[in-house]
């Protein structure tokens, strides 16, 4: 990790969650990239943080598959190899088919996705990469957090770290025309809304299978 004379400002947020957010947004753009070692120290200076501070952030975002530390070892940004990707977009499917195919038999669209997508649609227009990753993001949550589960949102939770990082690590979005992910999160909205169960399913696996092979596209382009 880089560090400068001045330190990083944080935003009015509570301390330890601006920390958080400004060093998951860090890792997800790839400024700090895979295999850069994150210290409790170097937080402490870059922000000007006390280390039981940075130590407590750190440890949420190694929780979050976002760092990873061996033993006697500082955190490090982790570089997911093929077979991790394969598993991970499996574990979203489980998660993210079921939550979508419930809440078509509902015919309840969450109010967070269709935001999320709202905001995706302009940062497609624009081509703005980084706010498509968190406009991506938030579309996914919504539709588990939809369901008002709080144990799938906790389970959904403990992978979202490394789907975080996929998305940014391998700009998969790059790979196809920025109206690709819109339409495709389209087709998933209106199947839910019509209750159409299965359509919503196969919408939602399909998307996902997309976004994984764009994403493995990048890996064995990179290997």
């Amino acid at each position: 990790m880089s560090t400068s004379s001045s330190q990083i400002k944080l935003g009015p947020a509570s301390l330890t969650e601006a920390l958080f957010e400004s060093l998951r947004a860090r890792i997800i753009n790839g400024e700090i990239p895979p295999g850069e070692r994150v210290t409790e120290q170097r937080v402490a200076d870059e922000y000007g943080v006390a280390r039981p501070t940075a130590k407590s952030c750190l440890e949420r975002l190694t929780g979050l598959g976002l760092l990873r530390r061996v033993a006697h070892k500082s955190a490090v940004v982790p570089q997911l190899s093929a077979a991790e990707i394969q598993d991970l977009f499996f574990s979203r499917e489980t998660f993210e088919a079921a939550a979508a195919s419930h809440l078509a038999r509902l015919s309840h669209l969450p109010e967070e996705m269709a935001k999320a997508q709202a905001v995706m649609q302009q940062a497609a227009a624009r081509e703005d990469f980084a706010e498509q990753v968190q406009a991506d993001i938030a579309f996914h949550w919504g539709i588990v957090e939809g369901l008002s589960s709080a144990r799938l949102s906790r389970m959904y939770e403990m992978i979202s770290g490394e789907i975080h990082l996929t998305m940014g690590q391998y700009a998969a979005h790059r790979r196809t025309t920025p109206s690709t992910v819109v339409s495709e999160h389209e087709e998933i909205m209106a199947a839910i809304r019509e209750g159409d169960e299965n359509r919503a399913r196969i919408a939602l696996v399909e998307h996902l299978a997309h976004a994984r092979d764009r994403v493995l596209a990048q890996v064995a382009g990179s290997g």
